[in-house]
C-alpha cells in the first residue's frame, strides 16, 4: 500500500510542484514529498514483511529521517502517528486505519507550530474525521478507504476557502493534493487494481547519503588522521527477555555510544534499532547492542583502508595529492559549532567568514533533509551546535535533526538568508547555549529581507498584475514590486524597504546579475538615501538575482 501511495505521488511531482502560491521559481513541494516518502518506502523494501505493523513502522522511520522541507516533514509525521496507532496489529481492520488517520493527524498538528488551515494538514483532518465516521457504520477498509479519498478530494477543493492566497491564486493547496494522490494509491492496491510501472526519481537512502559523506569527508584528510577506523551498521531486532534485563531508551543508548565514535546515528521503535557509528573497535558496538535483541544486518568496513584506495582512485582521476601531501586537521571536539544552510558559493564563504562551520548546500529549491542535517552536525565536531535553516521550509527539518541528536543541539529559526547572518553576528562564544539562542532569536526581528526574482507564470496576486518571466520585488513574504526592467523592479522594492530608521542595506549579487546592474542599484542608494550606509557581496545564489538585507 505504501509503495503504490509513493509511486502514485511520483507520477504526480511536477503537478504538484507547479501548484505554487508565490509565482517564483521554486515550486518544491511535490520534490520534498517524493524525495520523503521514497525514503519511506525504501526503509520497507530493506525487509518486506506481511506484518501490517512493522511494514507501518519501517515506513515511518525511513520517512522521518528522509524528510524534507515541510511538506515531507508534515507527512513524515502523519505516518509517525499513523504507525504508532497500529503498532503490535499484524492485520489492521476498517476501525483500525481509521483511527490510524486520526492518530497521525493529531500528530502531526502537534509536531507544527503553528498549524494553518488550508494545506494539508487540514485535508488530513478532514478525511479521517470521516473516515472515523464511516468506519462506525461500515467494517470494510476498502469502503473505508474510498469514502476517506472522496473527502480527502473535497476538502482540497475548499482549500482556497481557508487560505484567500490560494482562491487569488486560483490553486489548491499543494501539500494537500500530493497527500491526494497518495491516498489514490493506497485505494488502488486495496482494491487489486494495476497502477503503471513508476520508478521514482531521485531516490535517496540512509547508505547512499553515508558513503557521499564519507566520500567528501575522506578526500580532504589523511589516512592517519582517522580516529575511528570502522565503519560499523547493525540493526537490532528487540527480544523482551533481553529488554527486561536491560531497560532500552534511545537517548541514554546513543549517549554512551557516542563516548565510542563519532557520526553516529541511532534510529528505533518498538521492534527494531539502526545504528550508525564509525568506530575503532567495532565489536564493542556489537556488545553494547546485543544486550537489547538479535543482532541483523551487520556491516563493518574498515575506513583506512577504504581511504587509500580513494586517495589513489582520486589521485589517478583528478591528480589530486595523496595522503602524504595532506595536513592532518584532526582535532579535538570544539565547544559550538554553526550549522547553516545556504545556496550561492559568495553567500555559503559570507557564512563561514562570520564563524559557521559547516553551510549545507540547500534553500528554497533544494531542501536538506533531516538526515542531511544530521549529518552536518556531525560533521561540524562540536559539544553545543546551532542550526540556521535560513528558509521556512526548512525549519521543521531542522528541528527533527536537533531532536535525533539530542540536547546538544538547537535551532534558531531564520525564515532567510538576511535573518540568518544577523543572527550570527549577534553569536557570542563565551555565553551558554540556550543564551546563545535566546539572543540569535532577538536578532531575526532586527533585519527586514527582500528578493528579486523573477515569474514563473503569468498571474495577479495582492493587486498586482504579473507576466511570466516579469522581475518581481519581494519584501518579506509580499510582492510590492513587477516588470519587465530588473533595475526598476529593484529601485521600488528599495523604496517600499528603507525607512528613517534604516542605516545599513546589504545586497546580495546573483549570478545573474550583472556588476553594471549592482552599481546603478548603489548609486540610487546612495543618491536617493544619503544617510543609509550600503555593503554590497557577491552571492552568486541561482534564482534570486538580488537578495536584500536592511537593517
Amino acid at each position: 500500500m505504501f509503495i503504490e501511495g509513493a509511486a502514485n505521488l511520483s507520477r504526480h511531482v511536477k503537478v504538484v510542484d507547479a501548484l505554487n502560491v508565490f509565482p517564483v521559481p521554486d515550486g518544491d513541494t511535490g520534490t520534498n514529498m517524493n524525495l520523503s516518502i521514497t525514503s519511506g518506502v525504501k526503509e520497507v523494501k530493506l525487509a518486506i514483511q506481511d506484518d501490517s505493523s512493522k511494514v507501518a513502522a519501517s515506513f515511518a522511520k525511513g520517512l522521518l529521517m528522509g524528510a524534507r522541507g515541510n511538506s515531507g516533514v508534515i507527512l513524515s509525521q502523519l505516518f509517525r502517528g499513523f504507525s504508532k496507532h497500529v503498532e503490535g496489529k499484524a492485520q489492521i481492520s476498517a476501525t483500525d486505519l481509521a483511527q490510524a488517520f486520526e492518530s497521525g493527524v493529531q500528530t502531526a498538528y502537534k509536531a507544527v507550530m503553528k498549524p494553518v488551515e488550508g494545506t494539508i494538514l487540514t485535508v488530513a483532518k478532514d478525511a479521517a474525521k470521516h473516515s472515523m465516521k464511516i468506519a462506525k457504520k461500515h467494517d470494510d477498509v476498502i469502503y473505508v478507504m474510498e469514502e476517506t479519498l472522496k473527502e480527502a478530494k473535497e476538502s482540497l477543493k475548499r482549500t482556497p476557502d481557508l487560505l484567500p492566497v490560494l482562491k487569488e491564486v486560483g490553486v489548491v493547496d499543494s501539500g494537500g493534493q500530493g497527500l491526494v494522490y497518495i491516498y489514490e494509491g493506497f485505494l488502488a492496491v486495496l482494491k487489486g487494481e494495476e497502477l503503471s510501472d513508476v520508478s521514482p526519481v531521485d531516490e535517496v537512502s540512509m547508505d547512499n547519503l553515508v558513503k557521499m559523506e564519507h566520500h567528501n569527508a575522506q578526500s580532504h584528510m589523511a589516512t592517519e588522521d582517522i580516529e575511528f577506523g570502522f565503519c560499523t551498521e547493525v540493526m537490532v531486532r528487540i527480544e523482551d527477555d533481553k529488554i527486561r534485563k536491560h531497560p532500552y531508551v534511545e537517548s541514554d543508548f546513543r549517549e554512551e555510544l557516542s563516548q565510542i565514535g563519532d557520526s553516529l546515528l541511532v534510529v528505533s521503535d518498538d521492534d527494531l534499532i539502526k545504528v550508525h557509528i564509525h568506530a575503532e573497535q567495532p565489536g564493542e558496538v556489537l556488545t553494547k547492542a546485543q544486550r537489547y535483541g538479535e543482532l541483523i544486518n551487520i556491516k563493518i568496513e574498515n575506513m583506512r583502508e577504504q581511504h587509500t584506495h580513494l586517495l589513489d582512485e582520486t589521485k589517478e582521476a583528478y591528480g589530486q595529492n595523496t595522503s602524504q601531501d595532506v595536513v592532518s586537521k584532526k582535532k579535538e571536539k570544539s565547544e559550538f559549532g554553526i550549522v547553516t544552510v545556504a545556496m550561492g558559493d559568495g553567500i555559503a564563504n559570507l557564512f563561514k567568514g562570520l564563524g559557521a562551520g559547516v553551510v549545507i548546500e540547500g534553500g528554497q529549491t533544494m531542501n536538506p533533509s533531516t538526515e542531511d542535517i544530521v549529518n552536518a552536525i556531525e560533521e561540524v565536531h562540536a559539544e553545543k551546535v546551532i542550526i540556521l535553516p535560513n528558509n521556512g521550509n526548512i525549519i521543521m527539518a531542522a528541528e527533527q535533526a536537533a531532536e535525533v541528536v539530542g540536547e546538544k543541539a538547537i535551532v534558531v529559526p531564520s525564515k532567510t538568508v538576511p535573518q540568518g547572518l544577523a543572527a550570527l553576528l549577534s553569536f557570542n562564544p563565551t555565553q551558554g547555549l540556550e543564551v546563545n539562542g535566546g539572543m540569535m532569536k532577538d536578532a531575526l526581528s532586527t533585519v527586514k529581507s527582500g528578493q528579486v526574482t523573477y515569474a514563473v507564470r503569468d498571474t495577479n496576486i495582492d493587486g498586482i498584475d504579473i507576466k511570466k518571466d516579469d522581475f518581481m520585488g519581494i519584501a518579506e513574504k509580499k510582492i510590492v514590486s513587477s516588470g519587465s526592467d530588473i533595475l526598476d523592479v529593484t529601485k521600488q522594492l528599495f523604496t517600499q524597504m528603507i525607512d528613517d530608521e534604516t542605516e545599513i542595506v546589504t545586497l546580495l549579487q546573483g549570478e545573474d546579475a550583472a556588476d553594471e546592474q549592482t552599481n546603478i542599484l548603489v548609486q540610487f542608494i546612495e543618491k536617493e538615501f544619503p544617510e543609509v550606509e550600503v555593503d554590497v557581496h557577491l552571492g552568486n545564489q541561482p534564482l534570486y538575482s538580488y537578495i536584500i538585507s536592511v537593517e
